[in-house]
């Protein structure tokens, strides 16, 4: 065995590479912890909000219901209707008390990949080795984020056992009521609610997964941590399921499932005696039932149990908050010079709604640069400025029809009291055609081609063509 001064050598590498495992820890940004600490709480009193909210509604339209069933069959709707609204009151009351521990056995629709990582990062960064060296504000920081990241996991827990009893109970009122007249568009309405509140939940999760800086330096430094990558093996949700944190040996662990291939030889078994055309048939139905499922995720892809089917036409916008559908974005404009006008840069910020899946309305402002007459008489003045509104509609695939209206200010200003001056205002009502492409994740590009129906009007005239070059995110 090697030694440096008497110290064995493989000694020396093991402390070397905790010190630099402790020192790759103390590059995570304290700002993290604060920041998951308020996502966590905020998401939890949105939760809190929209469950209470739904619970509010189906109670009320139980009532109606019960009050409608009741000039029918009294004693029907005492039975039917009574126990489950007392239910759904206990279900809202229940929500101002602490959700309980949250159940990480528990996966499926729960299940949140972002927030598995999450609290396993903030589990792994409270045993480090270097925070217990720490300020005690520190490890507090660590605990408290780390238990509201659990509080909000057993928020969701506790939302998704409401979604399973308003699903259950959607079932229960559509049996019942079945052999009354009358009730169909009450059920509808019922339905509605049921479904949306389910994806106003899916919704919550994938906001959640937007990284501010400072935790996605804080997941880019622990990726780096060979001991965080073994810890969230271990302690994972999905390890816990085949329970890999009992031990290294996989193939030991696995025992007892069936693979691929045990199944199919199953299935030969199975059909062998019926001969190869019962193999056919069963390969021909299986092939029908794919393109069947297939089909229902195409219109339906946030579907994650048949249950929640809806039964109408769900509005992809209505589970979106008002911020969430708002657009920012601008434009460019050229214009020729003229002998009125230099050549004129129009610079412009927009902000747009949307209103549907296919659809944004829009106000924005511009202003109008000046850029000389030529390459030998280059020179920046202010020449005036716009105010614009807009409809954008998706015609198909990535064209969209493009129209709006249009006031530009066309003279030289030196203060805003100019700007009141009418006559110096023109108007334009314009349509054409856009082209939309993805720049990355978060930027989209346009190219908008517009005609000017009151070009004939200005004075002097202008161009009828306008071409912008845009983004929005």
């Amino acid at each position: 065995m090697r030694y440096f001064y008497g110290v064995p050598l493989f000694l020396l590498f093991i402390v070397n590479i905790v010190c630099a495992q402790d020192s790759t820890l103390q590059k995570v940004p304290a700002k993290y912890f604060s920041q998951v600490t308020g996502k966590s709480k905020q998401m939890q009193q949105q939760v809190d909000k929209r469950t209470a909210k739904a619970l509010q509604r189906l109670q009320k339209q139980e009532k109606r219901m019960q009050s409608k069933l009741a000039k029918i069959d009294s004693v029907a709707a005492k039975n039917i209707f009574s126990h489950s609204i007392d239910s759904l009151g206990n279900l809202k009351s229940k929500l101002q008390q602490k959700a309980g521990k949250y159940n990480p056995s528990t996966l499926g629709a729960n299940y949140s990949g972002y927030l598995d990582t999450l609290q396993n990062s903030l589990s792994f960064l409270k045993n480090a080795r270097d925070l217990g060296g720490q300020s005690k504000g520190l490890q507090d920081k660590v605990s408290g984020s780390l238990k509201s990241v659990q509080d909000l996991q057993a928020k969701f827990q506790q939302a998704e056992q409401i979604k399973a009893y308003i699903r259950e109970r959607r079932q229960q009122l559509k049996a019942q009521l079945a052999q009354y007249a009358g009730f169909t568009k009450d059920l509808q309405k019922y339905n509605k609610e049921a479904y949306y509140y389910g994806q106003q939940l899916k919704e919550y999760k994938e906001v959640l997964k937007d990284k501010k800086k400072a935790e996605a330096k804080a997941m880019e430094v622990l990726k780096k941590v060979p001991a965080y990558n073994n810890f969230l093996q271990k302690h994972s949700q999905l390890a816990g399921l085949f329970n890999l944190s009992g031990g290294s040996n996989t193939a030991q662990n696995l025992e007892g499932l069936q693979t691929r291939n045990q199944v199919e030889q199953l299935i030969q078994q199975r059909l062998g005696g019926s001969g190869p055309d019962a193999r056919a048939a069963v390969s021909q139905q299986m092939s029908q039932a794919r393109e069947q499922f297939n089909e229902l995720k195409k219109k339906f892809p946030d579907v994650d149990n048949a249950a929640d089917m809806p039964d109408f036409k769900p509005n992809e916008m209505k589970t979106k908050s008002f911020l969430q559908r708002l657009e920012f974005g601008g434009n460019m404009q050229f214009a020729r010079s003229t002998q009125f006008y230099p050549t004129t840069s129009d610079i412009a910020g927009q902000v747009a709604y949307k209103f549907h899946k296919n659809g944004t309305a829009g106000v924005g402002a511009a202003y109008k640069l000046g850029m000389g007459t030529g390459f030998d008489n280059i020179r920046f003045s202010s020449q005036g400025m716009g105010l614009r509104s807009f409809l954008d509609w998706k015609l198909k695939g990535t064209i969209y029809v493009n129209g709006g209206f249009e006031e530009n200010y066309t003279s030289n200003f030196q203060n805003t009291q100019q700007l009141k001056s009418v006559d110096n205002w023109q108007g334009s009502a314009l349509i054409g055609i856009s082209k939309k492409y993805k720049i990355n994740s978060k930027l989209k590009g346009n190219i908008i081609l517009l005609y000017d129906f009151l070009y004939n009007q200005h004075v002097p005239r202008t161009d009828p063509i306008k071409l912008r070059l845009g983004y929005n995110f």
